[in-house]
Parts: C-alpha cells; structure tokens; sequence
C-alpha cells in the first residue's frame, strides 16, 4: 500500500491538497482512503459532506474517515485503564481523574497510527493519504514510534520478567494482594501495543511505499517551519518527495492592491527553489474562491499534478545512508537546514543518539559498529557524515564513564 502523508504548517491549505490528491487517485483506478488525524478537522468540509471515525464512501474508489483518538484509546487500552482507575482510585484519586492519569502522553496518537497498519493488512486500498495535523503536532505524531519504544519496552519487559511469573503465586496469598495483580487482558494489551510499535515504524519509514510531502505558502514563517520539518522528517528516517507551494497569485494578472504581496510571494519562490533543491516543487495557484467539494477538488487535482501519477515517487533519495569505505563505516543523514552548532552526536552500546533543537533521534547500529566512538561528525552538501573507524576500538564515551564509576 502506497502511503503519501501531507504536512505543513497551519493554514496553508494541506486539507485541500490531501482531498485532491485523493481525488485524483481515485480517477486513475486507486483504491483510495483519505484519513485525517487532525483534531481540527477540516477533511468533512473540504468534501462538503459528513464524516465519522470510520471510512466514509465518497465515491467510486474514494473513502474518508476523520479519526477519533478518543474512540481507537477505548478499544486498545480500555482494559488497562480499568486496571490502573481502580488502583488511582483505592488511593483516594477522583473517577475522571483516575481515568486521565492512566493514558501516557501520545496515546492518543499512537491508536491513530495504528490503525495504518489494520487499513495495510486489510487489503481494501492501494493508496492511503494522510491529511496530518500542523507541523508540530505531525512531527510528534510521526516520531512516537521511537520516542515511546523505550517506555513501552521498560513496560513490557516489567510484565514478561515481573508481573506475569509473580501474579499467579501472589494472588494466591491473599485478596489485597491480588487487588494489585493486573489482568491477563490488561498484560496482553501492553504486549500488544508494544509489538504494533515496531511495525508502526516500519511501514512509516519504508522508503519505497512512504513518502511525505511538504506543503507551505510563500511566505517566510511557512518557509522556515517547513525547513525544520525537513530536517527533523530526514532526522527520523521518513523520505519527503516533493514540496508544494500554494496560494500563488498569477503573475499574469493585475492583482490590484496587492501586486506587492506578488512581489513578495516571487522573491520567496526564488529562495524556495534554490534551498529546497533537488526536491521537486509545484506551484500551485490561489483561486478566485474557496476550494470545496468533489467538482473544485476535480479542477484543483487537475492543476497540481496535469497527466502526473500523484502515487509515483517524485523524488528518491533516503534520508539515512550506511557507507563503508574501506575501513571506515559512515552513518550519513540528509539535514538540510540543520545548523552544525546545534547538532549532538553520542554512542551508547550498539545506539547512535543525534540530537538537534529539541528532537532526538536513535540509531541502531550494526553488531560491527558496537562499542566504536564515532569520530568527528561533519557537513559535506547537505549530509551529516559520522564516522566509526573499525580499525579502532577505543571505547565509546558511556563505556569511559562507566570504568570511571568502577574505578
């Protein structure tokens, strides 16, 4: 299954550029699902019709769904939930508030996520278009794959190694022992969601089926937020294929009081153009009216992508590249925008952590690479090039620090 995810940052059309794109799909024979994971949801009002938190058929090949998290929390995790309620609420915790404290931060997300994979493995669609919330809150939704593995690993791991070998035995002793026990469909839950996470991130950054397009307008605050989101999406190891630039008014035309604004718009292409590159960038037009329903969806399509499949791969290049030259192994990721100051690179066992502003990324390295400090980190076109040489094997700083303690 194709999966083309749409972000930007707010107000700059991506709704409408996701519901076209979905159009066209389905004109060329797609089995199309168009899914919105913005809590703000404009994907109803984009079509002109009502939809629910399941798909919605909106024509022939064509389905929509606007996802409630609230929905997908109760059908994944209800069972944990209830467990821990009742534990809050034995240490005198009130019933909401109980019921609050037991959903981790990025739950919610994490079940729309979910169902990507249920819609994968069911075989129903070729094409799935993601209509993403603002940048911010897709780049959080798109990395929690990795930023939640750790915790639902420790989670896991108590369960396996703790919790289930102990239960049995424990509740046996006595009732208020056993009020602390968690049930088996509570365990398996967490077992569940754990296995899902993997296969969440898989899917996400598979190179050859997933690709996110940037969509911004011409305007300097769109311009810098979109720069970061490259940075961070190539950071997380999610391939951006084409960038669309919207709201262009016509340089043809006498646009009256605001030729300026024109001006302004054609200074920021320039720049566009040239610190995007090579990705590919379309310039879509600003319309004399608001762009709602199929038949505006229909001639919006038509402008943005001509006789162009919107499925094929517009651009192909990963953003994360293992190289081995001779005795040296490099780890190379695609930062465009990033400033070298703000970059943090360090080593700990058989994981690379890159930090950059306020995002993290961890690699994991191969067996070859562990316990090898990396060398010096440094920019060449773009890249961030680190490198491991095999014929060292000094230690990695964690190991340092550790014989320090012991010593």
């Amino acid at each position: 299954m194709r999966i083309l995810t749409f972000t930007g940052k707010g107000g700059v059309g991506k709704t409408s550029v996701s519901a076209a794109t979905a159009v066209r799909l389905s004109q060329l024979g797609y089995r199309t699902l168009v899914l919105s994971t913005d809590p703000a949801h404009s994907l109803s009002d984009s079509f002109n019709l009502t939809l629910g938190s399941e798909p919605t058929k909106i024509k022939e090949n064509l389905h929509a769904i606007e996802v409630n998290p609230y929905v997908d929390l109760k059908q994944n995790w209800k069972s944990v939930q209830k467990f821990y309620s009742k534990i809050f609420m034995a240490q005198g915790v009130s019933g909401v508030m109980a019921d609050e404290m037991t959903i981790l931060p990025g739950m919610e997300e994490l079940f729309s996520l979910l169902r990507i994979k249920r819609y994968k493995a069911s075989g129903l669609y070729d094409v799935l278009v993601l209509d993403t919330a603002p940048t911010g809150e897709t780049l959080r939704l798109l990395s929690l794959p990795d930023t939640l593995a750790w915790g639902m690993k420790a989670v896991k791991n108590v369960t396996k190694y703790i919790v289930k070998p102990l239960s049995k035995p424990l509740s046996k002793m006595s009732d208020k022992i056993a009020f602390y026990i968690p049930p088996e469909d509570a365990i398996d839950s967490v077992d569940q969601v754990f296995d899902e996470l993997g296969d969440i991130r898989e899917i996400l950054t598979d190179n050859k089926k997933s690709t996110v397009r940037l969509v911004m307008n011409a305007e300097k605050m769109s311009i810098k937020e979109t720069m970061r989101a490259l940075t961070y999406l190539n950071l997380y190891g999610f391939k951006v294929d084409m960038v669309l630039v919207n709201r262009l008014l016509d340089t043809k035309e006498d646009s009256g009081y605001l030729e300026n604004w024109k001006a302004i718009q054609q200074k920021y292409l320039g720049e566009i153009e040239e610190g995007f590159s090579p990705l590919p960038v379309k310039k879509l037009r600003m319309y004399e009216k608001e762009i709602v329903g199929l038949k505006s969806l229909e001639l919006f399509a038509k402008d943005m992508y001509g006789d162009t499949d919107p499925a094929d791969m517009m651009y192909d290049e990963p953003p994360i590249k293992f190289v081995r030259n001779g005795e040296v192994y490099e780890v190379q990721l695609k930062l465009m925008f990033a400033n070298p100051v703000d970059i943090d690179v360090w080593v700990t066992g058989d994981e690379l952590f890159v930090h950059i502003g306020n995002q993290r990324k961890i690699i994991t390295l191969p067996i070859s690479l562990t316990g090898l400090e990396p060398g010096d980190a440094v920019f060449k076109d773009k890249w961030l090039h680190i490198p491991f040489d095999l014929n060292r094997h000094g230690q990695s700083q964690s190991q340092k620090e550790y014989n320090k303690v012991l010593n």
